[in-house]
């Protein structure tokens, strides 16, 4: 993934929790405004630390 893209899904990742963790309406009880914060930047980080799975040219055997 690019990483403009990268940065406008972790941006968009983070607002949104940030809405369901803090707005008074919300779906998420107030109780677990924290674990939601926790639990995007944790997908946030990992999405830029470990590499997309994918194939690599050689690798790929040929079928007949």
């Amino acid at each position: 993934m690019p990483n403009d893209v990268k940065a406008i899904v972790s941006v968009i990742v983070v607002i949104v929790a940030a809405l369901l963790a803090y707005w008074s309406q919300s779906p998420v009880r107030a109780d677990f405004g924290h674990f939601v914060m926790i639990t995007a930047v944790l997908m946030v980080i990992a999405m830029w630390v470990f590499p997309e799975a994918g194939v690599k040219k050689g690798d790929v055997k040929k079928l007949k």
